[in-house]
């Protein structure tokens, strides 16, 4: 790895570039999954290759090879160098960089157990063992199971002087059961919606999902909720579930406080963003009991959006998004932050793999802990809908009007939980949401949900993301009905 990132720094350097880059990247990948008793998916592969980012003539140019050859090397170096000389003759301005310190380290999350040294078949048989115990409950139609486990091994050279090597080792599981009745669909998803739950953790984190346990109650909700009361269509107040607000930070903070889609440089996948430049540390973005920051230090967990460094060398950090209520910061790189008169980038540029470009991606994108147990904000909650889980999302190009729906919800009368609520939705406008909230349950009941599969880019490109919310309560809330017949 260090010589190849090395000849193609030095080609570069000689082709006329005055930036590059050079990441190396080992990438390993087992997925698998089941379906009604039978192997779905099993495919293990592997990728490894370069890519080669430069600066020359005052503009970006990137290629990318697997050939990693002296030849293969030497060409692909060329060719980025030739890119960016071709992209100059259309520029607006030199690009500009904030100024950065170069590192030299080895960093790799810490795991207990290598989910590649675990036999594929231990690992398909946890899957069958609760997709059998699914299926035990009647009305179950359908259930499914998946495992992911990924293994990015990677160097990072740049001409600045960094050398940075890092392992990160990422492992996912989850299951669903769909029950069909009449035209109605209904399903159950543990622990979590689309995939389940994924950090940057071994094996031990599927061991304690514990998937098995969690199958038939898993089974029973799914075929419970074809005879629950249809969620009311009330403008009223809702507890989110910690997952569900996971989503909800995801779509309405995450996206728009990228500051290539708020410049107008991204624009794929629901478009840009409302957080125009005017509104950073101005706008009432919230409530002031909701404070957000983008962390991607191990310290803040071990998430899907936690490194030692991101993808153009520079340090993991926090930053604070939502302060006491008011908006305080974007997600960030080198040539954003000098855009917009900032010191330092805050270190949010990633990659898929070898042969795409480093964009700005969300890191770990969490809200803050509150005071409330859960218990007390049942307690405190006179008339409600809880709503976890999601279902379904949708939002507008500019990240401002949302609808979410839920896969199960549950009436709140008197300050007690009541019954299951099928097919609950709820919408709003995301300033007018986030002032809503008045309460936010404490750190023993706050996860970092992982969330594998954010795309962005063009071609686009999947990167995980970690949110670390709690559940909390927001009034006046427009509530709907999802899926009606």
């Amino acid at each position: 790895m260090q010589d190849c990132a090395t000849r193609a720094i030095d080609t570069a350097k000689r082709r006329g570039a005055s930036y590059a880059d050079a990441r190396v990247m080992d990438i390993r990948q087992r997925d698998i999954s089941t379906k009604n008793g039978e192997v779905g998916t099993l495919v293990e592969s592997e990728s490894l290759g370069i890519g080669i980012r430069v600066i020359a003539s005052g503009a970006w140019g990137f290629a990318s090879t697997d050939r990693l050859t002296h030849e293969g090397i030497d060409s692909c170096a060329a060719e980025a160098v030739a890119i960016a000389k071709a992209s100059a003759l259309a520029k607006h301005a030199d690009v500009a960089l904030a100024p950065e310190k170069a590192y030299v380290d080895t960093w790799q999350n810490p795991f207990v157990k290598d989910p590649f040294r675990i036999p594929v078949e231990r690992q398909i048989d946890v899957l069958l063992a609760a997709d059998k115990e699914m299926r035990r409950v009647k009305g179950v139609t359908l259930a499914e199971g998946s495992m992911t486990f990924r293994k990015i091994d990677q160097l990072f050279v740049s001409t600045i002087g960094s050398v940075i090597h890092q392992i990160k080792m990422q492992s996912g599981a989850g299951i669903v059961a769909t029950s069909f009745a009449g035209s109605e669909i209904q399903k159950r998803s543990y622990p979590n919606s689309f995939g389940g739950q994924h950090a940057l953790e071994g094996y031990e984190l599927i061991e304690a999902l514990d998937l098995v346990g969690n199958a038939g109650r898993t089974g029973e909700e799914a075929v419970a909720l074809h005879s629950a009361a249809q969620c009311p269509e009330i403008t009223g107040t809702i507890i989110l579930g910690g997952s569900q607000l996971g989503l909800q930070i995801h779509e309405s903070i995450g996206h728009p406080i990228e500051l290539d889609r708020v410049l107008g440089q991204e624009a794929n996948f629901a478009g840009m963003s409302f957080l125009t430049v005017d509104k950073l540390r101005k706008l009432k973005y919230g409530s002031d009991i909701v404070n957000v920051v983008a962390d991607a230090r191990l310290a803040h967990g071990p998430g899907l959006g936690t490194f030692a460094y991101d993808d153009e060398g520079v340090p993991a950090q926090c930053t604070p998004i939502i302060t006491d209520g008011l908006f305080t910061g974007y997600l960030s790189n080198r040539e954003t932050a000098s855009a917009i008169g900032e010191d330092r980038s805050n270190g949010t540029m990633r990659t898929e793999s070898w042969n795409r470009l480093p964009i700005i991606r969300m890191t770990n994108i969490s809200i803050n802990p509150g005071t409330w147990k859960y218990d007390d904000l049942i307690a405190d909650t006179d008339d409600a809908i809880l709503m976890d889980t999601n279902r379904s999302w949708s939002i507008d190009d500019r990240r401002y009007h949302f609808q979410f729906s839920t896969e199960i919800g549950w009436e709140i009368k008197g300050g007690k939980k009541g019954r299951m609520i099928k097919n609950p939705s709820y919408s709003g406008i995301t300033t007018e949401f986030w002032n809503s909230c008045d309460a936010i349950c404490s750190r023993d009941d706050w996860t970092l949900w992982g969330t594998p599969n954010c795309g962005k880019g063009q071609p686009m490109q999947t990167m995980g993301t970690g949110h670390g919310a709690s559940p909390a309560r927001f009034r006046n809330i427009k509530i709907g009905v999802a899926f009606a017949k």
